[in-house]
């Protein structure tokens, strides 16, 4: 189980800068998601590798990156 988003943008330079931002964001919260970068999209995958699941952490690093 997993939480998982795709964002879109308007080109390669924006989604990478996403995945930047999103990126500190998780060096922050000390929680990492997985990222996969294309042209113009960018998707979120995040769950506690620990458990193999979904944990509160999880929940409030998927709502800190859909803040960006």
């Amino acid at each position: 189980m997993s939480i998982q988003r795709a964002y879109s943008f308007a080109n390669f330079a924006e989604a990478l800068a996403f995945v930047n931002q999103a990126g500190e964001i998780c060096e922050t919260e000390n929680h990492h998601a997985d990222f996969s970068l294309r042209w113009g999209a960018a998707t979120v995958k995040i769950w506690t590798h620990d458990v193999g699941g979904l944990t509160r952490s999880d929940f409030i690093l998927a709502a800190k990156i859909d803040q960006l």
